[in-house]
């Protein structure tokens, strides 16, 4: 299974990436090779407050829609707006192809994510 490392895995699997005290977030490669094709994403909207657990978006792909979930809590500045009209990067780079950049409110929420390897694991007991 193709993953990164360094980045953080939340258990709806989505990955954060973070660049001081923004995370930008997406989808892993195990969910967009569980989603198929993706044809749609809906972006949040930029100012947008969110807990952990919030719904951050919908991926639509050619087998279902998918609520993402954002793993951390705080501002949305910025969306990938490349995504609007190319939904199908997410197939073909998952870990470049982030979806939102959210200003962190509580960074300790990152020591709830797992790492490379221990969310290898949990896709291995999913699986």
């Amino acid at each position: 299974m193709n993953m990164e490392k360094g980045l953080k895995y939340s258990k709806d699997h989505e990955w954060v990436r973070v660049e001081g005290n923004v995370a930008y977030v997406g989808i892993t490669n195990y969910a967009q090779l569980a989603l198929g094709d993706i044809v749609f994403v809906e972006l949040p909207e930029v100012g947008k407050l969110l807990k952990s657990g919030d719904v951050l978006g919908v991926v639509e792909s050619v087998k279902a829609a998918s609520d993402i979930y954002t793993p951390v809590s705080g501002k949305v500045v910025k969306v990938n707006e490349g995504l609007a009209g190319a939904p199908e990067e997410i197939n073909r780079q998952p870990y470049e192809s982030w979806i939102a950049a959210i200003e962190l409110s509580d960074a300790s929420e990152l020591e709830n994510l797992m790492d490379e390897e221990q969310y290898g694991r949990f896709c291995v007991k999913e699986g």
